[in-house]
């Protein structure tokens, strides 16, 4: 395995602002997202990603950086060659499944068809609906 680098932040709309910063800056893969409601309501929004060391260094510092300018970033770090256990055991729980983009038909077709993508979808798009990254009670 190659450079794992992980950028933790408070709320959807930051952690999406490092993501883009990262892919933008270095040769790097957004490979999983981890999302939790964490201390005081608030969502917390691990961003996993995937390149040579060099590579997810500069992607995670950039990340860090965009997404300071927007809210707040809890944690970052940068593991050179995570252990297959890692890798193996730990990592495909947060793996983004494969989402085909443009305005082709048969990728519409893909997402109608899987009830669980769908469904994701759908939670993904009510995320946004309120504006403050705190869940409503």
């Amino acid at each position: 395995m190659q450079a794992l680098g992980l950028i933790e932040t408070v709320g959807y709309s930051t952690a999406v602002s490092a993501a883009d910063a990262a892919v933008k800056a270095a040769d790097v893969e957004i490979v999983g997202i981890e999302k939790v409601i964490g201390v005081e309501g608030y969502l917390g929004v691990t961003i996993h990603l995937n390149g040579d060391v060099a590579a997810v260094k500069s992607a995670v510092d950039a990340g860090v950086n965009a997404a300071e300018r927007i809210g707040k970033v809890i944690s970052a770090h940068v593991i050179p060659r995570a252990h297959s256990e890692v890798a193996g055991k730990l990592l495909p729980h947060f793996k983004l499944e494969e989402v085909h983009s443009g305005n082709d038909a048969e990728g519409d077709e893909k997402l109608e068809a899987d009830p669980k993508r769908k469904k994701q979808a759908k939670e993904s798009i009510n995320l946004n609906d309120n504006d403050t990254d705190k869940p409503s009670v």
